[in-house]
């Protein structure tokens, strides 16, 4: 496998999403819900490179988990941001950040990477990204609470997926979580559980799929060896099966895949 979109997650989870995808010198930061600081040191740490500035942000969503560094990044790496209507009612970033608007489904280019979006089910309006460049096709879907129809057919073409894969049900049961959280996170407008983030795998194994990342893990309902064991039942030994960290980068390059514990 040697993909050509370039994909650095700097952190996954409920503590701050941010993922920077590369391509023929695109750069483009999918959510900003770590500070600039984190992705620029992630930047120089792992990739030993210096980053002055991103082509684009693309938002997601509303949650503060995503959006919440969104207008300093965009001030400290001089980026517009894109982001959906409704997700723009919701934050109202202030008036000096760049923006622009695109629909929650829909097709759009920064630089040298395109970009499809397409809804999914949360308690915030939520999109499902496709990041394609003349090679490479990968996905990035995260925070929903449970697979529409739509979402295989959208998927079908990425030969690396990040994908959530929040709790174990019986995990979920036993945290420490109000049972008002609990039930949210197993609703429709939550997370994807275990087996759920399992099935859609299963209807993507028949297609050009190599790689997988199990993205947005909880630390108090799964465990990557629970999360990586279900995925790994739905797919079978060809496809290569990843964990992100909420706190360790993990950089896609090549055939190779790399996980840094680095202090930032």
């Amino acid at each position: 496998m040697q993909p050509v979109v370039r994909v650095t997650i700097v952190g996954s989870g409920s503590g701050g999403n941010a993922t920077l995808f590369e391509s023929g010198g695109t750069r483009v930061l999918v959510d900003a819900g770590l500070s600039a600081r984190r992705v620029r040191n992630t930047v120089r740490d792992v990739l030993h490179l210096s980053l002055d500035s991103l082509d684009g942000i693309v938002l997601t969503h509303a949650h503060g988990d995503h959006v919440g560094h969104a207008a300093r990044v965009s001030k400290v790496l001089r980026a517009r941001v894109w982001i959906t209507p409704e997700t723009q009612k919701r934050i109202q970033l202030p008036a000096v950040v760049p923006t622009r608007s695109y629909a929650r489904k829909s097709r759009f280019r920064i630089g040298g990477l395109k970009f499809d979006s397409s809804p999914v089910p949360h308690d915030a309006p939520q999109v499902a990204l496709v990041v394609r460049d003349q090679h490479d096709c990968v996905g990035i879907v995260t925070d929903l609470g449970r697979i529409p129809k739509s979402l295989p057919k959208h998927l079908a073409r990425c030969r690396t997926l990040l994908l959530e894969s929040n709790h174990d049900l019986e995990l979920l049961r036993m945290a420490p979580y109000p049972a008002f959280v609990r039930n949210r996170i197993a609703g429709v407008g939550g997370h994807l559980a275990n087996e759920q983030t399992a099935a859609l795998l299963s209807a993507l194994r028949d297609g050009p799929l190599e790689r997988v990342v199990l993205m947005h893990l909880s630390q108090k309902a799964n465990s990557p060896a629970k999360a990586a064991r279900v995925a790994r039942e739905a797919l079978g030994p060809d496809v290569e099966i990843l964990v992100a960290a909420q706190d360790r980068p993990l950089v896609l390059e090549g055939t190779a895949s790399a996980q840094l514990s680095l202090a930032l």
